[in-house]
């Protein structure tokens, strides 16, 4: 189910029954010569697609211009950065039409630079204005002194569930630091380009490896969809406990 393919009567139900909405945070980025640019979006993508075969969710368009930086590779690269404070102000709005409209579980999906999941300038961008946006919502709603009032006397208790506001919007990673310890994660190296090759083996081109010499592509000499089926496997049943 696709929010951008939908009607008023499927978000109504999305709404209703706290069906997960789930976005996938992407970027433009250089991923060497022998991976697609889209790399990070579509391992994201690709496992949201595939879960959603495993459970009812609801998939917003994906974001895909953001934070992605110049650590790899510079302007020339072909890699799109859009500064934090722009993109946040963007996030921004897309958060409060979103809570505004209704939707109270939201997911943001992200697989760049969330390695060990550290948080790195993209997901602190999702984190503040999710952050920022729910308690704007909460103030313009429920007036300035929401939380002190008695209304809220069980927040304590209600902390992670469904009715703590600040769980509205949760940011993820496409795999855990659990699963990468138990597979692997690197960047356009042997697990990316393995996963990759995985759900979208189009987006990888081994023979390419070798245009341009990089410490961190060198190990995709050795990626293949069979490691990639096993990371993909590991990241579905890490998602699909983590979305609910």
């Amino acid at each position: 189910m696709e929010y951008n393919m939908s009607f008023p009567r499927e978000l109504d139900r999305v709404k209703e029954n706290r069906i997960p909405l789930v976005i996938c945070g992407g970027t433009v980025e250089y991923h060497g010569p022998h991976c697609a640019y889209g790399c990070d979006t579509l391992i994201a993508e690709g496992l949201v697609k595939k879960l959603s075969e495993k459970k009812e969710i609801m998939i917003a368009p994906t974001i895909y211009y953001s934070p992605s930086s110049y650590a790899v590779a510079d302007e020339t690269s072909g890699t799109v950065h859009i500064e934090e404070d722009i993109f946040e102000a963007y996030l921004m709005g897309i958060f409060t039409n979103m809570l505004e409209a209704g939707l109270r579980n939201i997911y943001v999906v992200i697989h760049h630079q969330f390695e060990q999941e550290n948080l790195m300038p993209m997901t602190l961008s999702y984190m503040k204005a999710a952050k920022r946006a729910t308690m704007r919502y909460l103030e313009k709603t429920q007036g300035r002194g929401w939380w002190g009032s008695e209304s809220y006397a069980s927040y304590y208790e209600n902390l992670g569930g469904g009715d703590d506001p600040f769980s509205w919007i949760k940011v993820i990673p496409t795999m855990s630091t659990a699963v990468q310890n138990a597979t692997g994660y690197d960047h356009a190296g042997k697990y990316e380009c393995s996963i990759l090759m995985s759900l979208y083996p189009d987006a990888v081109k081994l023979d390419r490896i070798g245009d341009i010499k990089h410490w961190f592509t060198e190990s995709a000499k050795g990626a293949s969809s069979e490691l990639g089926d096993i990371m993909v496997a590991k990241a579905l049943e890490y998602l699909e406990k983590a979305i609910i």
